[in-house]
């Protein structure tokens, strides 16, 4: 019983670490924004809003089981339009210092239409969108890293490195 005890002092010790306000420890890096052609669906052209993005642990502690949320809303609304999640780091975290991968995240939830994906983004009816990125890592709560505008240009799936921009 002692024997118990005292290994869950320990386990519950480590884990209760000092803790890293994201706001602060973790930097967006490369941040990149447009809508990425989604196929086609029921034989309409569809674009979807996506972010792309690195983080860098510019704190002293290493972020264990780091996360990122990404919300997606248009522009004129505050209500969620579609959300994208990845678990950027898993247990063994993303030591003090180190920068992630390129991250990219896209909402299910877009346009679709006959006309052409340039087309859709220059008709006079279309809705701009937003990005909101949330972190956390461990049992943290989640902490606003930042809010982006959807660029109105068509990127590519290749981590939304090649723009293309709209004519």
């Amino acid at each position: 019983m002692k024997r118990a005890v005292l290994l869950c002092s320990i386990v519950f010790a480590g884990a209760c670490g000092p803790s890293v306000d994201l706001t602060k420890g973790l930097h967006l890096e490369a941040v990149s924004t447009g809508w990425l052609d989604a196929g086609v669906v029921d034989g309409k052209n569809k674009v979807v809003p996506a972010v792309s993005f690195k983080l860098k642990n510019v704190s002293d502690q290493p972020l264990k089981t780091l996360q990122v949320n990404a919300v997606f809303r248009r522009a004129s609304q505050d209500e969620e339009w579609g959300s994208g999640f990845r678990t950027i780091a898993g247990s063994g975290g993303l030591a003090p210092g180190a920068a992630t991968d390129t991250v990219t995240i896209q909402a299910d939830l877009g346009y679709t239409g006959s006309d052409s994906r340039e087309a859709m983004l220059r008709h006079s009816q279309f809705v701009d969108a937003k990005v909101d990125l949330f972190a956390k890592y461990g049992s943290t709560q989640w902490a606003r890293i930042g809010e982006f505008p959807i660029s109105r240009q068509l990127v590519a799936a290749d981590g939304l490195k090649t723009p293309f921009p709209v004519p």
